[in-house]
């Protein structure tokens, strides 16, 4: 026997795509009114002092005070978190000489975190009693110092900006650990050259030329591997690497070398006596 098939009729199913259309225009409606009063309360958190910036944040900073920067960047508790300009607050902080890039970042709730890269102090530049320092692009602070911070030589004897800048860019190129080893930086007048007497840290005198020091400067610690602890005297360091001892160590040398002629010459002395009395 065939089976019968279940038939519904229409006045059967009308009332189930009803119930089907209500239950998904309800949840369209839950949909709609939640975007809605979501969109209320951001246009309420926006407009209210919920927004403002509570909390501002430096970071980075050595040299330059965090007060300073925070004057700078112009962000105060009235500012909308919202509405802050990074690229306009940036450009105010990069006015900072000694501020080489800064970075700000806005998070929810009121936080606004700034971070600024200081240009390197390369080297203090002495001025009357004060000293000035010299940043990593050759630019001359205003402000003065009393005392070098010992972060960086003290250049004197420089003239001419345009030699002190250009000192300063090759200082800058040297790595920290062989520009820590320089104490001060001398101005020596030369025709030929510009040269540059510089007084270690380690105790000994570098006279080098300024046209190859970031290149050959780095070969100073090997250099100084290779002499004599007590040895006393002025490496040169320029076209050609070598080594001059003081006046007073090649004195001293040129004693010890007659001295030691004059023991010889007597013990030669004392065996042609010998040999003549054994003779008698």
């Amino acid at each position: 026997m065939k089976k019968e098939k279940n038939v519904v009729s229409i006045e059967e199913r009308i009332p189930q795509l009803k119930q089907r259309r209500k239950r998904k225009v309800n949840r369209q409606l839950i949909l709609y009114l939640t975007i809605l009063f979501l969109l209320i309360g951001v246009v309420i958190y926006l407009q209210s002092p919920l927004s403002n910036v509570a909390t501002i944040e430096v970071n980075g900073e050595e040299e330059v005070a965090e007060e300073e920067i925070r004057e700078l960047s112009g962000i105060t508790e009235d500012n909308n978190l919202w509405s802050v300009d990074r690229n306009s607050v940036r450009e105010a902080l990069m006015t900072h000489p000694e501020v080489k890039d800064a970075t700000i970042n806005r998070s929810f709730p009121a936080t606004v975190t700034i971070t600024v890269d200081e240009r390197d102090r390369v080297a203090y530049v002495e001025e009357e009693e004060s000293y000035a320092p010299i940043l990593e692009n050759g630019n001359i602070l205003d402000k003065r110092v009393d005392h070098p911070g010992g972060d960086a030589p003290v250049l004197s004897g420089f003239t001419k900006e345009e030699n002190l800048k250009e000192m300063a860019a090759e200082i800058s190129e040297l790595p920290p650990s062989i520009s820590s080893l320089i104490s001060e930086v001398h101005w020596v007048e030369d025709e030929e050259w510009d040269k540059v007497r510089l007084y270690m840290n380690d105790g000994y005198t570098v006279l080098a030329s300024m046209r190859y020091f970031a290149e050959k400067m780095p070969s100073y610690p090997s250099i100084v591997a290779q002499l004599n602890p007590d040895a006393r005297g002025v490496i040169h360091i320029g076209v050609g690497t070598y080594f001059e001892p003081s006046e007073t160590e090649s004195g001293q040398g040129e004693n010890e070398e007659n001295e030691k002629s004059e023991q010889s010459e007597q013990s030669e002395d004392t065996s042609e006596l010998e040999e003549n009395t054994s003779e008698e």
